[in-house]
C-alpha cells in the first residue's frame, strides 16, 4: 500500500483529522487516536487488536505484522505499510472507528456504506 492509498483510506472515515499523539503526527477521530504512521519503520499503528489476534497475525504474516516493546502491553499491532493489504487496513480501521466515533456518526456512516 502506498502512502497516498493509506491516507485516502484513513480520511474516508467521517470526522477524521490530522493531529498529534504523544508529539507524533497521527490521525484522530473526534480527538481520539485512530492510527498513525511510524516514520522510523514505515509501520501503521493498529489499535483494538486482541493479544491472541496479534499473535496469530504475526505468526501468519511476519513480513507485515510485528510489535515493539513499547506496544507489547497494549491491544495493538504494527503493520508495515508496504506489505499491508488496503482491504485489511480498512477492516482494522472500521473496527476502531466503531469504537471511538460518536454513535450518531457511526450510524450515519453505516447507512452510507449500505447505500454505496
Amino acid at each position: 500500500m502506498t502512502h497516498d492509498e493509506m491516507e485516502a483510506i484513513v480520511l474516508s472515515f467521517p470526522g477524521t483529522a490530522t493531529g498529534t499523539s504523544y508529539g507524533k503526527p497521527a490521525y484522530l477521530v473526534d480527538g481520539k487516536f485512530f492510527t498513525r504512521l511510524r516514520r522510523d519503520d514505515a509501520s501503521l499503528v493498529l489499535m483494538d487488536v486482541s493479544f491472541d489476534e496479534r499473535e496469530m497475525l504475526m505468526e501468519a504474516e511476519p513480513a507485515t505484522f510485528h510489535i515493539t516493546p513499547h506496544y507489547k502491553d497494549y491491544p495493538s499491532v504494527l503493520a508495515r505499510m508496504e506489505s499491508l493489504h488496503p482491504g485489511s487496513f480498512r477492516n482494522f480501521l472500521e473496527r476502531r472507528f466503531r469504537k471511538i466515533a460518536k454513535k450518531a456518526a457511526v450510524k450515519a456512516w453505516e447507512k452510507a456504506q449500505a447505500g454505496a
